[in-house]
C-alpha cells in the first residue's frame, strides 16, 4: 500500500508492507514509528475487529518504507488496515503502486480527518500518485488537482465496496463562489501624509524589499506597516494552498483566502514561536506570514538571538530546523518590517517632546539591533509626525491604484526572469545578466559607493532598488534617477550623509 509521510510542507512516498502469519498473537510496526504511529496498532485492530476480521492467533507485521525516515501522525491507519485485509485476502482486487491511502481510523472503522491533510494532497501529485483515497474535511478548500482523482471515504467499508468495483457516495468539495473583489481592512487613502514612506512602502511591495522604520510614538509605523498587505497582488491558488498548508500544519485556523498574510508577534515571543521548531517541528510566525508582511514592532526588544535567527531566511526564504532524527524545512518568503523607537524614551531628536536619555543609553538601545541584522534592511525610513490640518488633508491615493502598479512592476520582473521572483529575491548573477545596467550608470554607482564608503551588499541592495524602480516606471533600462531615488531609500535614516 502507498501513502504520504511529511517532512515539513514537503511529502515523500511511504509503502506500507504487511506480513500475516500464523502463530503467537503480536502486532508489530517497524521503520521508525514514533508514539502516534506505534498507536495505530490498537484503532486498526479495533477497526479490523468491527468488520469481523480478528487478528487472533496471527502474527503481524508492517513495514513502513524507506525504514530510515522517521514516520509521525495517524496518516497511516488506513493504508496499514488496507494493507492487512489484502494479506488476509479479504480484499482480491489489484491495488496499483500509485494508488494511495491517508487517513486516521475511529475503533468502529470510520475514516477520521486529520492535521495536515492538504500538504498531502499536494505532495501526492509531487511524487506521481494518480488515486488518492483520504476522508472529507469541510476545513479543506475545493480541489480539483489535475492528474489525481481524490476519492472521499467515511469508513473502510466504503474502500471495500470502492476497491471491489462498487459504486459509494460521491462526495465533493464545496464549491466556494469566487469573489473578484479584494477587501482590505485597512486602506493608505486613510493614512494622512508620509507621502515619502508610502513611496518606499511601494517600492518594498514591488521588489520584496526588507523595510526599517525608525520614528517616535505614534508617528504612524504601526499603520504604515499594517496597511502594506493592501498594496501587494492577491495570492495565486497555488499560494493560497501553500499557505493554508502551513497554517494546518501549525494547528492555527486559516481562511480559503487570496490576500497575503501579515503576522505581528510580540517582542516577548519566544525564539520556537518565531521562527519555528519544537520537539515534533511546527511552522513559526516567518513561516505563517510566507507570501506576506512579519511586522515587527518595537524590534529592538527581540532577543538578538530571535533576531540574529532571521538573517538566513530572510536571504534564503526558507527555514531549515535541524533535529537529531530529521531535518525539516519551511518556506519562510517573508516582507520583513522592523519599527523601533530612536532611543529608549522615544523622543531623541524631536521638536515636541524633550528627550530624557543620555547618548550612551541612545547607543546602547539601537546596538540591541546587531551590526548584520540591520544590514539585511533594503529601506530605511524616518518617520516623523504629521500635523494634521485643512492644507494636508486632501484625498489619498487609494490602495487599489497602487496596487496595480505593484502588480504590473511584478509581472515585468516575472517575464524577465522566466520564473515568479522578484528583483529582492533573484540571484546576482541574474539581475547582471538582464542586461539593463548601462555601463555609465554602474560606473556611476560605484563611484558614488567608494566616496560613502559602503559595503559591497550595499550596492548591491541599491541597484536592486533601482531595478525595482524602473519597473514601477515602466522602463527597462537602468537610470541614474532610478539609482538617485534607491540610494535615497536605503541612507533615508542618515539622508545627511551622502556624498554623490
Amino acid at each position: 500500500m502507498t501513502t504520504i509521510g511529511l517532512k515539513g510542507v514537503d511529502g515523500y512516498r511511504v509503502q506500507v508492507e504487511v506480513q500475516t502469519t500464523c502463530g503467537m498473537e503480536a502486532f508489530k510496526i517497524v521503520g521508525l514509528p514514533d508514539t502516534s504511529v506505534r498507536e495505530s496498532k490498537q484503532r486498526v485492530s479495533a477497526a479490523l475487529h468491527s468488520l469481523e476480521n480478528y487478528l487472533v492467533d496471527q502474527k503481524t507485521i508492517v513495514n513502513l518504507s524507506p525504514s530510515e525516515q522517521k514516520k509521525n501522525g495517524p496518516f497511516f491507519d488506513l493504508p496499514i488496515a488496507i494493507g492487512i485485509l489484502k494479506s488476509m485476502n479479504v480484499i482480491e482486487a489489484q491495488i496499483d503502486s500509485n494508488t494511495g491511502f491517508i487517513g486516521a481510523l475511529s475503533l468502529e472503522g470510520a475514516v477520521l480527518a486529520v492535521e495536515g491533510m492538504l500538504p498531502a494532497i499536494l505532495a501526492a501529485k509531487r511524487i506521481g500518485l494518480s488515486i488518492l483515497y483520504m476522508p472529507y474535511s469541510d476545513s479543506l478548500p475545493a480541489l480539483e488537482i489535475e492528474g489525481l482523482e481524490i476519492i472521499y471515504i467515511s469508513s473502510i467499508q466504503q474502500v471495500l465496496k470502492h476497491l471491489s468495483g462498487k459504486s459509494i457516495p460521491i462526495i465533493r468539495g464545496i464549491q466556494k463562489p469566487n469573489i473578484q473583489k479584494i477587501y482590505h481592512d485597512k486602506d493608505f487613502s486613510s493614512i494622512i501624509g508620509h507621502q515619502e514612506a508610502k513611496r518606499a512602502l511601494e517600492v518594498s511591495a514591488a521588489g520584496e524589499h526588507q523595510v526599517f522604520m525608525v520614528g517616535p510614538p505614534g508617528s504612524g509605523k504601526s499603520m504604515l506597516a499594517e496597511t502594506l498587505p493592501s498594496i501587494l497582488p492577491p495570492l495565486s491558488r497555488e499560494a493560497q494552498l501553500e499557505k493554508i498548508s502551513l497554517y494546518e500544519l501549525a494547528g492555527l485556523d486559516y481562511s480559503d483566502s487570496c490576500l497575503p498574510p501579515i503576522r505581528a508577534p510580540h517582542h516577548s515571543a519566544s525564539s520556537v514561536s518565531i521562527v519555528g521548531g519544537g520537539q515534533s517541528p511546527k511552522p513559526g510566525e516567518i513561516s505563517l506570514a510566507h507570501l506576506g508582511v512579519l511586522f515587527l514592532d518595537e524590534i529592538a526588544e527581540f532577543s538578538k538571538k530571535t533576531l540574529d535567527m532571521l538573517r538566513q531566511p530572510i536571504e534564503s526564504g526558507v527555514i531549515t530546523i535541524s533535529r537529531v532524527r530529521t531535518i525539516v524545512k519551511y518556506p519562510a518568503a517573508f516582507l520583513l518590517i522592523g519599527a523601533m523607537n530612536p532611543c529608549p524614551c522615544g523622543y531623541e531628536g524631536s521638536t515636541t517632546h524633550y528627550c530624557t536619555c543620555s547618548s550612551k543609553q541612545v547607543q546602547l538601545y539601537r546596538n540591541k539591533l546587531s551590526g548584520p541584522m540591520r544590514d539585511r534592511f533594503d529601506i530605511n525610513l524616518t518617520i516623523k509626525p504629521v500635523i494634521i490640518s485643512r492644507e494636508n488633508s486632501s484625498v489619498e491615493e487609494a490602495s487599489e491604484s497602487i496596487r496595480k502598479r505593484v502588480t504590473a512592476a511584478r509581472d515585468r520582473q516575472y517575464e524577465r526572469y522566466g520564473q515568479d521572483i522578484t528583483n529582492n529575491r533573484v540571484s546576482f548573477e541574474l539581475l547582471i545578466q538582464s542586461g539593463t545596467l548601462p555601463n555609465q550608470i554602474q560606473e556611476f554607482l560605484q563611484r558614488v559607493t567608494i566616496k560613502n564608503k559602503w559595503s559591497s551588499r550595499a550596492q548591491i541592495k541599491i541597484l536592486r532598488l533601482a531595478r525595482t524602480i524602473s519597473d514601477l516606471k515602466g522602463i527597462e533600462k537602468i537610470t541614474e534617477d532610478c539609482i538617485l531615488e534607491a540610494i535615497n531609500l536605503h541612507q533615508l535614516y542618515n539622508k545627511g550623509n551622502i556624498t554623490t
